[in-house]
């Protein structure tokens, strides 16, 4: 109901409800729902949030919709608003938006600002550097529990986060973490060195986000210390920054699946020719490779007009060997991002789908002999029984391997799972079944 008393004070222009609505509602539903409102309407609830709400709430937008926002605001106000964000946001931001705006942006920002956006932006697209907080409090190995509390208590105010400190040596050099729970239970004047948890994972600034993202969740990790090629800290990734990684890779691994290109930004924000142009090429794609089967029925054109019953079972036959590759390749792409199964595991996947694939092909043969040899006869039922056997055997072993050897080549696995699949096993479906009708009927 959110939105329709949103949309409700905006058509009656009741600005004071329209505030008291902003003053209940968390920053997140705000941002959703302002999402949702054209550019123009946008900047009205916007600008009658204080300023610390403001910045809050335009965190939590995507670059899309803050980049909405900032054209609907005063310089002024713009300037203020991307001055307050923490570096990292602001660097996803500035990497969104056109050159132009980029360039605006940054020449607003005070100095200090603008040099630590300007260094995440120096660091390759999608690596931890680009999504790292370089905001950190970070205590020297020889201070004691009161010394460093001091130290948080004087930084911690304009640091993305406490809750892991990094512990260094002289030089900057990454000695491990600490809790600021283990910090603040401390005696006051045991030394950082003997808390300090020395075995905590570390990512390096040109590490890919996403490895480090899923690190850190294998890790149950709050924060992961980033550093450079000598161990010298760099900043954190944090935890909300995490997910976000990992959303937005699961999202892309999904648009990639379902055999369309990834948008980069939310549904209901993209054009409609955009949406068009991101599904047209695969299905181009798609329909090229279809050709083979095509092919294939040209060719065993004589079978079918020899028993043109066979005819009857080529959907049944290139849809479930289809579905069987496609449930295949689904599982070893997402068995994949979360680190389940590595490029060595090709064999066992190999051996493992295969055996899948089989046992799926007898539970579905039986059916399909006693269902065909009602309608058509045991004989052309058998054809359909022993196809089916053999077709989701292979399409299991085709879908498991195939995203696995995409991940050698380089090739995201995603891009060759279930339409690429499908139309393959389609295509070598048919010339079993018809292989195998040839074989049992004698043709």
């Amino acid at each position: 109901m959110t939105d329709e008393q949103l949309r409700d004070f905006l058509d009656r222009q009741d600005l004071v409800g329209l505030q008291r609505w902003l003053q209940e509602q968390p920053p997140h539903e705000i941002a959703a729902e302002l999402s949702r409102l054209d550019t123009a309407e946008m900047a009205v609830p916007f600008r009658l949030l204080d300023k610390k709400r403001a910045l809050d709430v335009f965190e939590e937008l995507d670059p899309v919709h803050q980049q909405e926002v900032l054209t609907g605001l005063r310089d002024s106000a713009a300037r203020e608003l991307v001055e307050g964000m923490d570096p990292d946001d602001r660097a996803r931001l500035i990497d969104e938006v056109p050159a132009k705006v980029a360039k605006k942006v940054l020449a607003g920002l005070s100095f200090r600002e603008r040099q630590m956006t300007a260094a995440l932006l120096g660091y390759p697209e999608d690596s931890v550097g680009r999504v790292m907080t370089p905001e950190v409090v970070a205590l020297h190995r020889t201070l004691d529990v009161s010394e460093a509390l001091r130290v948080v208590r004087t930084k911690g105010r304009s640091a993305e986060t406490v809750y892991t400190l990094p512990v260094v040596d002289d030089g900057r050099y990454l000695v491990g973490v600490i809790s600021l729970r283990t910090l603040v239970t401390g005696h006051p004047e045991q030394r950082i060195d003997d808390l300090t948890d020395v075995e905590v994972p570390t990512a390096a600034a040109t590490d890919e986000a996403e490895a480090a993202a899923r690190l850190m969740q294998e890790a149950n990790l709050l924060a992961l210390p980033v550093v450079d090629s000598e161990n010298r800290l760099l900043g954190l990734l944090t935890f909300d920054d995490a997910l976000e990684v990992i959303e937005a890779a699961d999202t892309e691994d999904v648009e990639r699946q379902a055999g369309a290109s990834p948008l980069g930004q939310p549904y209901l924000s993209a054009s409609v020719v955009k949406l068009a142009r991101s599904r047209v090429v695969w299905l181009l794609l798609l329909i090229v490779a279809a050709t083979l089967t095509v092919n294939v029925l040209q060719y065993f054109e004589d079978n079918l007009a020899e028993v043109t019953a066979l005819a009857l079972f080529i959907p049944l036959i290139t849809g479930t060997g289809g579905n069987a590759g496609s449930q295949s390749a689904t599982s070893i792409v997402r068995a994949i991002a979360v680190g389940d199964v590595r490029l060595g595991d090709l064999p066992k996947v190999v051996w493992r789908e295969g055996r899948v694939g089989l046992l799926l092909g007898i539970a579905l043969a039986l059916i399909g002999l006693l269902i065909g040899g009602l309608l058509v006869g045991f004989d052309l039922a058998g054809v359909v029984a022993v196809s089916l056997v053999v077709v989701c055997t292979w399409a299991a072993i085709v879908g498991g391997s195939m995203p696995l050897v995409a991940k050698k080549l380089g090739v995201d696995p995603a891009v060759v799972s279930a339409p690429m699949v499908t139309t393959l096993v389609d295509a070598t479906g048919l010339i079993i079944y018809f292989m195998t009708a040839r074989l049992v009927l004698g043709l």
